[in-house]
């Protein structure tokens, strides 16, 4: 597998034990925070009394409340890939694994409706100062996108296609969320975007002739 075309999450700089055990309860108390109130619940110094840290301390894991929600959205996702590798997606084509998968994530984020409001707010709130904890979030979706397909060496095209259901994901999360399209339809358009997968089949053209 190639260096440049395997998208991996970076990994963040080391961290010691305890610094990792506050990481974790600072994203606890955030998530807690936000099913119950969604993006305005989510306060940098309730979240700190929440995970029992200073204030302080909190600014320097994470500069922003924005910054904080990416990185929780980062965390749900990975959870959601252990999970996936336990169970993984059961179809045949690489285009009904992916589909399947994103539906499961999606149910996922539905169970919590405010956190996932959260979550893709601050994505679309991001700027500038965010793009490291944003492209973590790309990249761990690619990763589980890749995995459904079964792929560990992606043509340029393949993670074409795979940036292409990644955009159309997120947009029937905003869609969803905002009350502008129903889950059947956020379906619909998960299961029309994976068929991106079937014509970027580098066998295709060859099964077909």
């Amino acid at each position: 597998m190639s260096a440049d075309t395997r998208p991996t999450v970076p990994a963040a700089l080391p961290l010691t034990e305890r610094q990792e055990a506050r990481r974790r309860r600072i994203l606890h108390a955030t998530a807690q925070l936000a099913c119950r109130g969604g993006f305005d619940a989510v306060q940098m110094r309730e979240v700190a009394e929440a995970a029992g840290v200073a204030l302080g301390t909190l600014y320097r894991y994470f500069p922003s409340k924005v910054h904080l929600l990416v990185a929780t959205m980062q965390d749900q996702l990975e959870h959601l890939h252990a999970t996936l590798r336990k169970r993984p997606p059961a179809a045949d084509s690489a285009a009904q694994r992916v589909a399947e998968t994103l539906m499961r994530a999606f149910r996922a984020l539905q169970r919590d409706p405010h956190l996932a409001d959260a979550m893709v707010r601050a994505l679309t709130f991001a700027d500038r100062s965010v793009s490291p904890e944003v492209d973590r979030v790309s990249r761990q979706t690619t990763a589980i996108i890749l995995d459904a397909m079964g792929l560990e060496d992606p043509t340029p095209e393949q993670l074409s296609a795979v940036r292409v259901i990644e955009h159309t994901w997120h947009s029937a999360l905003i869609t969803w969320l905002s009350g502008r399209a129903s889950i059947a339809q956020v379906r619909i358009d998960i299961e029309t975007v994976c068929r991106l997968i079937d014509l970027t089949d580098p066998g295709r053209g060859r099964r077909s002739g």
